[in-house]
C-alpha cells in the first residue's frame, strides 16, 4: 500500500495542537451518526464505527456522551455530508469530507483555502478515481504471523497485512472492516492505533522540498476548518 501509517499519524499528532477543535469535530460525528440510527453503537453500526475512530485519538468519554445525549433530545440541528476534490501544488491530489450544517460557508472556507495556499478545487470525480476506499487496522504488540494466524481463523480476507516499526497494519476492503474487529476482538484485542475507514492513493508522488512546505500548509489550512472532517491525499510525506 506504500503509506506509512505511523508516520503519518506521529505528524499529524505533532500538529493538532488544537486538541478542542478535534474533540469538537467528533462531537459533531458523533451527534450526526446518533441522530441518523438509534444512539447505541450495538444496533447503530455508523455510531460504532465513529466512536472506535474516536478511541484512537483519545476523545474523553464527556464529549462522547454528551454528543449522544444531544442527539437523544430535541435538537433539530442538521448536517450535510459533503465532499471536495482538488490539487495542490505540482499536481497532487486532495479529497476534503466536511461535515457541515452551511453548505455555502463550507463550499467558500474550502475554496478559499485551496487558493490561498497554491492549490485549486476540482469537479466531482476530478481526483477520486484515483484513490480506492479502503479498512486499515493497526496493531501493537503482535507479529505479523500472529495476525494472520487470526484472520485465517475467523475466514476474514484482507487486502494486505505490513509491518511499520511495532504495529502490524491490516488493508481490507471496506465491506470486511466490522469483520475484522470482530475477529480481533475474540482475539482479545481491543486497542488498535488505526482504525478507521480510509481514502488510499492508488499511487503516491513526492514533491520537492519547496513544493512539500507548500503542500503540507495548504493540508493544515483545510484540517484547521470546523466543517472539515477528513482530508486525504496523494503526497509522500517522507519519515
Amino acid at each position: 500500500m506504500g503509506r506509512k501509517w505511523n508516520n503519518i499519524k506521529d505528524k499529524k499528532a505533532s500538529k493538532d495542537t488544537n486538541i478542542s477543535r478535534i474533540y469538537a469535530k467528533f462531537g459533531r460525528e458523533v451527534y450526526v451518526a446518533a441522530k441518523q440510527g438509534v444512539p447505541d453503537p450495538d444496533s447503530n453500526q455508523a455510531l460504532k464505527f465513529v466512536l472506535e475512530r474516536a478511541k484512537t485519538y483519545n476523545v474523553p468519554k464527556v464529549i462522547i456522551d454528551r454528543a449522544i445525549e444531544k442527539a437523544k433530545g430535541s435538537s433539530d440541528e442538521n448536517y450535510n455530508a459533503l465532499r471536495y476534490e482538488g490539487f495542490g501544488p505540482n499536481g497532487s491530489m486532495i479529497i476534503v469530507d466536511a461535515l457541515t450544517n452551511n453548505v455555502n460557508r463550507t463550499a467558500s472556507d474550502v475554496r478559499a483555502a485551496f487558493t490561498k495556499n497554491g492549490g485549486s478545487m476540482g469537479v466531482a470525480g476530478s481526483v477520486s478515481y484515483m484513490f480506492e476506499e479502503t479498512a486499515v487496522i493497526g496493531i501493537e504488540g503482535k507479529t505479523a504471523d500472529e495476525i494472520l494466524e487470526i484472520l485465517m481463523e475467523a475466514d476474514v480476507d484482507v487486502r494486505d497485512i505490513l509491518e511499520e516499526d511495532d504495529t502490524i497494519i491490516v488493508y481490507a476492503a471496506p465491506d470486511r472492516f466490522h469483520a475484522l474487529q470482530n475477529a480481533f476482538n475474540k482475539a482479545g484485542i481491543t486497542n488498535f492505533s488505526v482504525n478507521e475507514i480510509t481514502m488510499l492513493a492508488q499511487n503516491e508522488v513526492t514533491l520537492s522540498p519547496d513544493a512539500q512546505a507548500q503542500f503540507e500548509k495548504l493540508i493544515d489550512a483545510l484540517e484547521d476548518l470546523d466543517d472539515v472532517r477528513q482530508v486525504y491525499h496523494n503526497v509522500d510525506l517522507g519519515e
